[in-house]
């Protein structure tokens, strides 16, 4: 490779230096470059580094030379007018297969039901809820990682590698929690006039919260504005650049093993305080802009707030404020990251239609009657493609303590509750794909006193599992972003309460009727029919086992009845299954 030649899609730092000192240069100082290079003519902007030190991230999206001249909104000699070019060149093919990230940004299908690399690489999304990755509780160790090595002194490369093992391509977590940490308090923590503090996650074996540092501190500073709790709730008007660094070389390896990171700035339980004693719109959009700013020339998914509970915060449309701010203040990332949003119940009912989301999700709403979301979003315009964030963990005992559905973790019931949420969310219109989840791992737990220790929970089948989704979806190439999700053309389709994972089935079938994929809950009624389709039409049946990710020989040929019912063949067992029917 010539001398300042990089391939396409590989993240740059453009390094510049202040020459004047400032008392909070996170406030005070905006940088950027303004960025030419083939096809492309932006302004991208930077962030603070700490010290005197600010830095723009960028790509070459294609290959060509590129030129910059930076620029600020303070003058600085030292940030004004610097120039600078490098190469970039097409990724070889083995680099591509080494890491397919080398491909591009992930960015919506032309039709905006699936998700692709910018190449047009399809991507089918397959992810896990890591949220603590920023913390000490995933450390960075060396190499790509041991899947053997997942164990109490297991690395974030280990589990990794672990996951890359199983056919996953992205992690989902959060960039920060501000006013987490075990120091004595109440894990929830209110003001007198009700105001939220916290609402943290509770550290086992004590009654406080989950300690949420690394080795670069906090990520904002102390003391902060709320009275009363200036040592809980930092400054978040003065950010600590140390932090971050931490987990810039963590989103670095997840995106080397060809992992895409779902980063989400902050949780929502943070609105209360943030809005009441700072000025929320600038401060919040400042925020916003900073993250997105690191972490724009990844190969990730942004978001600019994890709202997974509606309660103990403000409304997501005083979130939207802050965002639209920063959005129209910087743009959205120049390089074509898509921004989404882990929400309850969906990104739709949160933001709306036509608000800054590009990839819709559902979530935090779990059992099958909540599955209708994502069909709601399919039917709904603009087309946007939509995956199901955060269904129910495998293990569930937390989040309503205990569960009202609990079931031993691992066990047969466990793992079939995954398999509901996997492919009822598909069917339902979560076509992009689907992100796991699984007690220990979520809330990270990692202490003695922990219910499940999270490098047992790595090692529970269910998570293994999740991989025979994509065998389910492509048996047939990516024409299943024509499905349209149809679970009332399944009679019986509700055999079950709402407010479980049992006796549903679920349908979606092309426009032309020419295919059909079904999807039968555990404990379903084994003889079902089918209406919308056509009379005469004959059909090719084919059974599929989501334990194994294996298709079962086709059956006999069914010929459509003048009655326009079709009588389905009987599954193998009670268990659940897959269906496919493709006309011949």
């Amino acid at each position: 490779m010539a001398a300042g030649e990089v391939p396409v899609w590989t993240k740059l730092d453009l390094v510049l230096n202040a020459e004047a000192e400032y008392a909070n240069s996170y406030v005070e100082v905006d940088v950027w470059v303004d960025l030419e290079g083939p096809g492309f003519s932006k302004r991208v902007y930077g962030f603070w580094n700490g010290g005197k030190e600010f830095v723009v991230r960028v790509l070459a999206t294609a290959p060509g030379e590129w030129h910059w001249r930076s620029g600020s909104s303070v003058g600085d000699a030292g940030l004004d007018g610097k120039t600078g070019s490098f190469s970039a060149r097409a990724a070889s093919e083995a680099e591509k297969a080494a890491n397919p990230n080398l491909r591009g940004m992930i960015v919506a299908t032309a039709d905006k039901r699936g998700l692709q690399y910018a190449d047009g690489t399809p991507f089918f999304l397959l992810g896990d809820t890591w949220w603590s990755v920023p913390s000490f509780r995933f450390p960075l160790g060396e190499g790509p990682g041991d899947p053997a090595s997942v164990g109490p002194d297991a690395t974030l490369n280990d589990y990794v590698a672990l996951r890359k093992s199983q056919g996953y391509n992205c992690v989902g977590l959060i960039a920060a929690q501000p006013a987490w940490a075990n120091d004595g308090k109440p894990n929830s923590l209110q003001m007198e006039d009700g105001t939220w503090v916290r609402a943290a996650w509770k550290q086992p074996g004590t009654e406080s919260a989950k300690d949420m540092h690394n080795e670069g501190g906090r990520p904002f500073e102390f003391p902060g504005k709320v009275p009363g709790f200036e040592d809980v709730f930092p400054d978040m008007d003065r950010i600590n650049p140390e932090y971050f660094k931490v987990l810039d070389r963590k989103i670095d390896h997840l995106n080397e093993q060809g992992f895409v990171p779902f980063i989400e700035v902050a949780r929502r339980d943070t609105g209360q305080a943030w809005q009441k004693f700072h000025d929320w719109n600038e401060s919040y959009s400042r925020y916003v802009n900073y993250v997105f700013a690191r972490y724009q020339a990844n190969i990730t998914i942004l978001s600019p707030i994890h709202y997974d509970y509606f309660e103990q915060t403000i409304p997501a449309s005083e979130y939207s404020v802050p965002i639209e701010i920063a959005l129209e203040r910087h743009g959205k990332p120049p390089f074509g990251t898509l921004l989404s949003a882990n929400p309850n119940p969906s990104t739709l009912v949160n933001f709306g239609a036509d608000s800054w989301v590009d990839l819709h999700q559902s979530g935090n709403v779990r059992e099958h009657y909540t599955y209708w979301y994502l069909t709601e979003i399919h039917q709904s315009a603009p087309t946007k493609p939509a995956i199901n964030g955060e269904p129910y963990y495998a293990g569930l005992h937390q989040l309503g303590t205990p569960y009202p559905l609990r079931v031993p973790p691992d066990s047969r019931e466990d793992r079939y509750y995954v398999r509901s949420g996997l492919y009822g969310s598909f069917l339902s219109g979560g076509l992009a794909g689907f992100i796991y989840g699984a007690e220990g791992i979520w809330q990270s737990d990692i202490e003695p006193e922990s219910l499940y220790k999270m490098w047992d929970s790595f090692r529970w089948q269910s998570g293994a599992e999740v991989r025979h989704l994509k065998t389910f979806a492509m048996v047939k190439g990516e024409a299943y972003r024509q499905l349209e999700p149809m679970a009332d053309l399944v009679m019986p389709n509700k055999a079950g309460p709402d407010f479980a994972y049992h006796g549903w089935s679920y349908c979606a079938r092309t426009p032309d009727r020419s295919w059909f994929m079904l999807y039968f809950e555990d404990q379903a009624p084994l003889e079902a029919k089918l209406r919308g389709v056509d009379v005469g039409a004959k059909y090719r049946p084919r059974f599929f086992d989501p334990r194994s990710g294996q298709w079962g020989e086709p059956g006999d040929v069914l010929t459509v009845p003048r009655s326009s019912v079709l009588v389905l063949p009987q599954r193998p067992d009670t268990q659940d299954w897959g269906l496919m029917l493709e006309r011949i």
